[in-house]
């Protein structure tokens, strides 16, 4: 069974709903082992649009990197996301951030993911299940990057967050 982390992120229709679906739809393929609290976030690149909802999970799972992200964006699209362009609103987004310390680069999926050290709405939730990982190639802790990442104010704690410790019908 590998460790993975994921990052979820949800900006239109009912985005606490979505990330709890998500999650429901994940388990099916993979153990929920842990949740982050709920973080609501600034769009990045593309400001035009609602704030997203974002948060973190742990799973383990027997499924392959490659199978993982195909199962990852068949989650992405029967949830209703459509491609579009870099950074536009979206139903769900579901990101691979690491798989164990496994590091991969094929033309279609980058473990850990290539640009979680720059994005505080990942590393913040992220830093809260999971301080002590080791980025496998920048060598750093995730408390170490989240300490240094830009972008901390725009990152708020959810206040309408769903009860974590009954996601997926059971205790985390």
């Amino acid at each position: 069974m590998a460790t993975v982390y994921l990052g979820l992120g949800s900006n239109l229709g009912k985005r606490e709903e979505n990330l709890r679906h998500a999650l429901t739809l994940l388990s099916h393929k993979a153990e929920v082992e842990e949740l982050s609290a709920i973080y609501e976030t600034e769009p990045v690149g593309y400001k035009e649009q609602p704030l997203f909802l974002n948060m973190v999970c742990r799973i383990t799972t027997n499924l392959s990197p490659e199978e993982l992200y195909r199962f990852a964006k068949d989650v992405e699209i029967k949830m209703g996301r459509v491609p579009s362009f870099p950074n536009a609103p979206r139903v769900i987004d579901i990101d691979i951030l690491f798989y164990d310390d496994r590091i991969v680069e094929t033309k279609d999926l980058t473990i850990p993911h290539p640009r979680l050290h720059k994005r505080a709405f990942v590393l913040i939730p992220l830093a809260e299940i999971a301080p002590d990982l080791v980025h496998p190639k920048l060598r750093q802790s995730v408390a170490q990057l989240c300490k240094a990442v830009k972008g901390q104010k725009g990152v708020r704690k959810y206040t309408g967050g769903f009860n974590v410790s009954a996601i997926c019908g059971r205790t985390l």
